[in-house]
């Protein structure tokens, strides 16, 4: 498995993750040119794209499905819900509705439920031949139903939106403050911290903190506040690292 975020923001995601059978987009922000380019920087061909998973329909995770699909024509994947509130999807004839799983040869997908202003959004785990990533942003919280099944993976790439004195003293009017706390809002880096704590096991290689708020965090405070809670809670692990905006990550193998 090979995984590359692409962007991460609140002016777009993408992430790139690759197995022995198949190159998924998860999320489509930004637009199709960013997106392009941006694979062809690690050497991928945008036709080889085959599947198109999308978490939630904001505008900053969809902004480049429909151009993207049509020139490229992968499968796009996406609960009941989330897909007959996507008009632009009607007549999309390479469509894979999905509940809670998707099974692809070699790759395993699970789909849990975020919770988030959106229809219906998700995050995901990705498991193929012993090996895994976790992904898990937009949202206020991490149900811990799920604690068991995303503890101990290689890979997380983990929401550390905001910094909460940052956020409460910043230019936010008081309603856009209350749904970024909310429990359908996003994770701070206080949460985000809290629950690697929960979920780093001795399997795990590498951290990335995703979606930081460009307005209320930054990469030096996420990245304290983080491994201080870790401290906190015992946890030893240094590998963390942020993901950014407009610049690729580095190309991760397992």
């Amino acid at each position: 498995m090979k995984a590359c975020i692409l962007a991460s923001g609140s002016k777009g995601n993408i992430t790139y993750i690759e197995t022995k059978n198949h190159r998924i987009l998860l999320d489509m922000g930004k637009n199709k040119k960013y997106i392009v380019d941006a694979l062809k920087l690690i050497d991928v061909n945008p036709s080889s794209i085959d599947i198109v998973l999308i978490s939630h329909l904001h505008t900053d995770h969809i902004s480049a499905l429909e151009t993207f699909i049509k020139k490229y024509k992968p499968t796009v994947c996406m609960p009941k819900e989330m897909f007959l509130n996507l008009d632009s999807l009607s007549n999309y004839e390479h469509i894979k509705i999905y509940e809670d799983e998707i099974n692809l040869e070699d790759l395993k997908i699970y789909a849990l439920k975020s919770s988030h202003d959106a229809i219906d959004s998700r995050n995901f785990i990705f498991e193929e031949e012993g090996y895994s990533l976790v992904q898990i942003t937009d949202t206020g919280y991490i149900k811990s139903k799920y604690f068991k099944l995303l503890r101990n993976r290689e890979i997380y790439f983990l929401e550390s939106n905001h910094d909460i004195e940052m956020l409460m003293h910043g230019p936010y009017p008081d309603w856009l403050k209350r749904r970024v706390l909310s429990d359908e809002g996003h994770l701070s880096n206080q949460a985000a911290g809290f629950y690697l704590s929960k979920l780093i096991g001795e399997n795990t290689k590498k951290v990335y903190l995703m979606h930081l708020s460009e307005v209320n965090n930054n990469e030096e405070v996420a990245l304290k506040t983080v491994k201080d809670t870790l401290k906190e809670y015992k946890v030893d692990f240094e590998d963390i690292k942020c993901a950014k905006q407009d610049v690729i990550s580095e190309v991760i193998n397992l």
